[in-house]
């Protein structure tokens, strides 16, 4: 009977009965052009893949829903995001710079607390509330951030190690934030959920502290997987899908073991080669993970509250900013290296798109918190390399020696009101044409006007 209903499910598949590909057709492209569209501006495609959700979504063109299958395709896309991060992760050169960025992320943490509990006693927030939006707010991009400084040639310098230092810590600190999160609720403080946090984080740095000291492991078989693409695949997956099923039972979160099985494999003779296999699939699943933040952001909510927005957008980037430069060279870097770090990760990065999702089902964010918090990490990954790019051209105008606002302002901006310039001016000498057009062409038009006139005039006199 099950292999019957199967055929028949598979039949009408085949034949398009339950399946339209119109709309999986329109999703993909509208991404895929966003994308590009992005990247062309110097902004990462997963920023494309959320103003896809947002323009298809219920708010814009209404083509796309957000369903229950794609919300368990988007927790995929989360867990294979992690187990990617573990992998990727270069622990011999993290422990380089281990110190300094463990200060400078519990600086982050410390500051956003601070901010966010000073603001909590105001509107009178629940304790919960408040603690979960300082993690949302402490995060930044890891693939924003990277790409950045990447464009400006700094990846490998020291600006850039002690950049993915911070960031790395940061990935490293969000998978207890995470486990923290998932045990809050409408009864406020877990004591239980902080427990397992810091266990979480103790064997999290424990495990990196052995893996990184010791050679590359060798399982069995590793030989045979390797030459087989087929099971190199499924073999990933089943590692990272055990490890997560295995967190998942002991009451931890999923993606907490995802990102231990990542942490082994990339200690293994198997890292390339698995990277290179699961890649893809993540690339898909994290598409979808981003495309439902799309779909879930409320574009009359943004119109409403445009001002707030605003505010909060420039607020984030503004402190972050500060605390970031300020934090650095508190733990000893120059403050040439301290303040493009510091831009680079003023923005709220991808975790913090979890942090609020499990926020918002536990009951610890309301719908109009929620919606806030989407709409200021989506606009703050938007704008941040557009932040970073205008403050450090103040900065080495500043470094110059210019101090008068003027001045600066228009030493910074220099090719852009020489473009200016040119714009108008060629807007002068376009409208001049017209206008000089017109008049010939009014001329043109009485003279014919004229000249009719003169003929119809001795055409009358003639039969007269």
């Amino acid at each position: 009977m099950a292999v019957a209903e199967a055929n028949e499910a598979l039949a009408d598949t085949a034949m398009g009965a339950h399946f339209d590909m119109t709309g999986l057709a329109v999703v993909v492209a509208a991404a895929v052009l966003l994308g590009l569209g992005l990247t062309r501006l110097k902004q990462p495609a997963v920023v494309g893949y959320i103003l896809a959700g947002v323009i298809l979504g219920p708010s814009g063109l209404q083509l796309v829903e957000r369903s229950g299958s794609m919300s368990v395709l988007a927790e995929l896309g989360v867990i294979m995001l992690l187990f990617l991060i573990g992998m990727e992760l270069s622990l011999k050169a993290f422990m380089r710079v281990i110190g300094p960025s463990l200060f400078v992320v519990a600086g982050q943490i410390s500051i956003a607390a601070a901010f966010t509990f000073l603001f909590g006693t105001v509107l009178g927030w629940p304790t919960g509330q408040s603690l979960l939006l300082a993690f949302i707010i402490a995060l930044s991009s890891t693939a924003v951030a990277i790409k950045m400084l990447d464009d400006i040639d700094e990846l490998r310098t020291p600006i850039g190690q002690i950049t993915v230092g911070v960031l790395i810590a940061q990935d490293i600190i969000a998978i207890p934030m995470l486990i923290f999160a998932d045990s809050l609720g409408g009864r406020g403080f877990d004591w239980l959920g902080v427990v397992k946090s810091v266990a979480a984080l103790v064997f999290v740095i424990a495990l990196v502290r052995v893996l990184s000291a010791r050679s590359k492991i060798h399982f069995p078989f590793t030989d045979a997987m390797r030459g087989n693409a087929d099971l190199m695949t499924m073999g990933s997956l089943a590692v990272c899908f055990s490890a997560a099923a295995v967190t998942g039972l002991i009451g931890l979160s999923a993606a907490y073991g995802a990102f231990l099985a990542g942490l082994v494999i990339a200690n293994t003779t198997l890292r390339v080669s698995a990277i290179k296999v699961t890649e893809p699939i993540q690339s898909v699943l994290v598409f979808v993970f981003f495309l439902s933040i799309g779909l879930l952001l409320d574009l009359g909510y943004v119109w409403d509250n445009l001002g707030t927005v605003s505010i909060f957008v420039i607020l984030v980037l503004a402190v972050k900013s500060i605390v970031n430069i300020a934090l650095l060279h508190l733990a000893g870097t120059p403050w040439q290296q301290a303040f493009p770090a510091g831009l680079i990760m003023a923005q709220i990065g991808e975790f913090s798109f979890i942090l609020a999702s499990i926020g918002v089902t536990r009951g610890v964010l309301d719908s109009q918190g929620y919606q806030l918090a989407l709409t200021v990490i989506a606009i703050s990954l938007l704008v941040s390399p557009f932040w970073m790019a205008n403050l450090r051209r103040f900065h080495d105008v500043a470094a110059q020696g210019v101090i008068d606002l003027k001045a600066t302002l228009a030493e910074v901006y220099a090719v852009e009101l020489e473009e200016m310039a040119r714009g108008r001016a060629l807007l002068f000498r376009t409208a001049h044409g017209i206008t000089l057009r017109g008049r010939a062409m009014r001329k043109a038009w009485k003279q014919q006007r004229r000249s009719r006139k003169a003929s119809d005039d001795a055409d009358k006199s003639e039969k007269s």
